[in-house]
């Protein structure tokens, strides 16, 4: 297997002083825009286009079928995170078995985490419950090259536990609230900070909670104003919202210091 380019810059920029040829370079390229396994065709391209690489989703694929994918985005020409979620047991050992170095956190597994980033993230769950949900956006955080704190189980039952960590909450970039029951902490957290908030409701609770969408209403609802809602149970889509506002933030900081004067002027 060929070793993968770390970004695309880097493929043009050899190309540019000559260390590799053109045709060399057509034929990396050749592998792009995706990769055609006949069962799937995967997404090489999206990193480029979007900064956010095409998952693997593992419910209705066989084991099988989830290593063979995994493997293609392993062996793509341009270096990106893959990140394996909702999988199974079964799932999860046969994308190791075939593909080593996967990092497993609970039904979500790994490849190929980016380098280190600085945007300080912070997740918080309401209820033990919540914690799959957690570790989903967790484990798609640390393939985008963040290192997000957990706070777990601070839920508007007891508020004195919360209140107890809102200092933790003050200077950091984002916050990502999980919850859900009656779907409260994210109004709450969002009184409490300046901070953006993604919020994720889950079909955690009893009754009337309907498998998710009374907190997905309520956060809908919220009179904290700036609130980010995503759909039910997703942790990945949220972990990736940071991921989009992070990186255009750090893109932007990167361009004011390259051409600031070095006095400040």
């Amino acid at each position: 297997m060929r070793e993968p380019w770390p970004n695309l810059r880097e493929l043009l920029e050899r190309v540019a002083v000559g260390e590799i040829t053109p045709d060399e370079a057509q034929d990396v390229l050749r592998r792009l825009p995706f990769g055609d396994l006949g069962f799937a065709r995967i997404d090489h391209h999206r990193w480029i286009r979007t900064g956010l690489a095409e998952a693997v989703y593992g419910p209705g694929k066989t084991p099988d079928q989830c290593a063979a994918i995994i493997a293609g985005f392993l062996s793509s020409p341009i270096s990106s995170p893959v990140v394996l979620t909702r999988a199974d047991e079964r799932q999860v050992a046969a994308a190791l078995k075939s593909n080593p170095g996967g990092r497993v956190f609970n039904s979500t597994v790994v490849w190929n985490a980016q380098p280190c980033r600085a945007a300080e993230v912070v997740i918080v769950s309401a209820g033990t419950g919540d914690l799959m949900v957690a570790e989903e956006c967790q484990a798609t955080l640390t393939a985008y090259g963040y290192d997000p704190k957990v706070i777990t189980d601070v839920g508007v039952a007891g508020l004195h536990r919360l209140l107890v960590v809102a200092d933790q909450l003050q200077d950091v970039d984002a916050i990502v609230v999980i919850a859900g029951m009656e779907g409260t902490l994210p109004a709450v957290i969002g009184g409490l900070t300046a901070a953006p908030i993604i919020a994720v409701p889950t079909s955690v609770g009893y009754g009337s909670s309907l498998r998710g969408h009374t907190a997905l209403l309520g956060m809908l609802a919220s009179c904290a104003q700036g609130i980010t809602v995503m759909g039910i149970d997703n942790g990945f889509g949220a972990a990736c919202a940071v991921a989009r506002l992070a990186a255009r933030i750090e893109l932007r900081a990167a361009t004011v210091d390259k051409y600031m004067p070095l006095d400040g002027t």
